[in-house]
């Protein structure tokens, strides 16, 4: 007997960030997070920044994730898929120590220009030093635990 799992699928405007057959994946919703199994109800919410974690053959797949949108649906075979929309989205594995300093780095330099009140287009560097800071955060709490690759 096989046990069922979900498809989800990350997708960034950028890029397809991951599409998988998990058992099952939390994520920071604008309501607070949720973990996904099989059989969900169908549901479509607003995705926080945070990182969303799937499991398959009991390893985490964790991910950096901010803003946008998830909808879980049963497809016509009865299967639950997952899609999650997001503005950015990039996996633990790519968050170098490098890109974490620049992160750092950039989010002060974003800080900074928006104390500067003359600066027009503020949604902007707010996404921005939202991005930033998340890569962070989420790197900083992954460091030490056991991850898939």
């Amino acid at each position: 007997m096989s046990t069922k799992q979900l498809k989800l699928k990350i997708v960034t405007p950028e890029r397809l960030v991951l599409e998988e057959v998990v058992d099952q994946v939390s994520l920071p919703t604008t309501l607070g997070e949720i973990t996904v199994l099989p059989d969900h109800i169908p549901l479509i919410t607003g995705l926080a920044s945070g990182d969303v974690v799937a499991f398959a053959n009991g390893e985490q797949i964790p991910m950096a994730v901010v803003g946008g949108f998830v909808e879980i649906k049963q497809n016509e075979k009865g299967e639950t898929e997952v899609a999650v929309l997001a503005d950015f989205a990039e996996h633990i594995a790519e968050l170098s120590e490098e890109k974490i300093e620049l992160a750092k780095a950039r989010a002060e330099e974003l800080r900074k220009k928006m104390e500067d009140k003359e600066l027009v287009d503020f949604e902007h560097f707010e996404a921005e030093l939202e991005r930033s800071l998340t890569r962070v955060k989420i790197a900083d709490k992954w460091r030490t635990r056991k991850y898939r690759k």
